[in-house]
C-alpha cells in the first residue's frame, strides 16, 4: 500500500480492562465511525487490525480488536496510529466545499494571476479555523494561508493546483 495514500483515522492511546480491549482516540467526525471502515493498518501496512466490536466512553473508543486476548497484548499497541487507503473514505456528502485535508496536502498553490506560489504541505487548525500551510516556491520558508473563500477561491483537485490570494501582508519578509 502506498503510503501517500493512507488516510490516519485515530490512534490507539492504552489498554482497557484486562480481556485485550483497546482504547482509540478517533479522528472521525462520529468517533465510533472508526470501526466502519473495516481492516486498519498501521503506518508501514505490515499490520492489520479488524475492530470486532467498538463503544464511546469518556475516553475515547473502547474496541476489541481481532487476535487481541488480554491486556499485554493491548497494551503492546499503545501508540499504534491506524490508517485505511483514501479510496475507502466515502466522498464528501456536504456538499462541494468540503474536503478532505489528504486531498489538499501536495497540491500547487498559485496566485490569482496563475504564478506559482508553492505547494500545500499541511493542513493545520489551531483553534480558529484550518490553515493552509504552503511551502513557498524556491524557499525553506512556509506561510499559513487563512482556509476561507476569500483566500482559497478556487480548488482543482483533478488539476492538482488551487487558488490562493493571501491576505495583505501575509507574504511580507520579516
Amino acid at each position: 500500500m502506498n503510503k501517500a495514500h493512507l488516510v490516519c483515522l485515530g490512534h490507539i492511546s492504552g489498554a482497557h480492562g484486562i480481556r485485550g480491549e483497546v482504547l482509540i482516540k478517533s479522528y472521525t467526525q462520529a468517533p465510533a465511525d472508526i470501526a466502519t471502515y473495516g481492516v486498519l493498518h498501521d503506518e508501514e501496512s505490515k499490520r492489520a487490525f479488524e475492530i470486532m466490536s467498538a463503544r464511546v466512553s469518556k475516553k475515547g473508543v473502547v474496541a476489541s480488536i481481532r487476535g487481541i486476548t488480554d491486556r499485554n497484548a493491548a497494551e503492546e499497541l499503545k501508540g499504534v496510529s491506524l490508517y485505511v487507503p483514501r479510496d475507502v473514505l466515502p466522498e464528501s456528502a456536504s456538499g462541494e466545499d468540503d474536503w478532505y485535508h489528504c486531498d489538499l496536502i501536495g497540491l500547487d498553490a498559485v496566485r490569482p494571476d496563475g504564478q506559482t506560489l508553492g505547494q500545500v504541505v499541511t493542513v493545520q487548525d489551531f483553534g480558529a479555523g484550518d490553515l493552509l500551510e504552503v511551502r513557498l516556491l524556491g524557499h525553506r520558508r512556509t506561510v499559513f494561508v487563512p482556509f476561507t473563500k476569500d483566500n482559497v477561491p478556487d480548488i482543482d483537485l483533478a488539476g492538482g493546483r488551487l487558488v490562493v490570494d493571501p491576505p495583505p501582508g501575509l507574504l511580507d519578509e520579516d
